[in-house]
């Protein structure tokens, strides 16, 4: 009898092989060439280039510049003014930069710390959100940056004191892989 059960345990083992090899060459048949190359339809693909226009090619505007008053290192910077975050790396260049729907609370010029992040909750305006990283409080309102589960960007309501920063859901995942724990954030005019 001991022969027999080695040679079950034998077979279930070659078996178990050859399942895990078939699975591994499947894998790496459908796996990118390399670990950077997005795929054909993920939202970081380039964009395409311009049309033409009478002969000559439109460019693309250059990306709103760092404000030169928001400090120096890894950081977020959040213009009231231009309704814009950057999201900056440890050399001081914008590893990624854009727009905002502003919440109907401020929070007053100088620097704050990502306090505490949220993957999902509902919004104080009753909108279901994801990404949610806080860094101030004001008036006993928490302010923040959100994204909209639906995709929208409503204009706060002037009558409710509200903290969300909307931004797009690309936008707020790049944020919240971004803004860790302790992340410094500088608010500027």
């Amino acid at each position: 009898m001991p022969a027999k059960s080695s040679m079950i345990v034998t077979a279930l083992t070659t078996a178990a092989v050859v399942v895990v090899g078939v699975l591994g060459y499947q894998a790496a048949a459908s796996a990118p060439d390399t670990l950077t190359q997005a795929r054909k339809d993920s939202h970081r693909n380039a964009p395409k280039s311009p049309p033409e226009r009478s002969g000559k090619k439109d460019k693309a505007p250059a990306p709103a510049e760092v404000p030169a008053a928001s400090g120096k290192g890894r950081r977020i910077v959040y213009s009231l003014d231009a309704k814009r975050v950057w999201l900056v790396g440890g050399n001081d260049k914008a590893q990624r930069t854009f727009t905002i729907a502003p919440s109907t609370v401020s929070p007053p010029l100088g620097q704050y710390a990502v306090g505490s992040r949220s993957v999902s909750v509902t919004g104080s305006d009753g909108i279901a959100i994801e990404h949610v990283v806080r860094f101030a409080d004001v008036d006993s309102v928490t302010v923040g940056f959100s994204a909209a589960v639906d995709g929208s960007m409503p204009r706060p309501d002037s009558s409710k004191k509200t903290g969300g920063i909307r931004e797009s859901r690309a936008d707020g995942k790049a944020m919240w892989d971004f803004a860790l724990h302790g992340t410094k954030v500088v608010v500027v005019s």
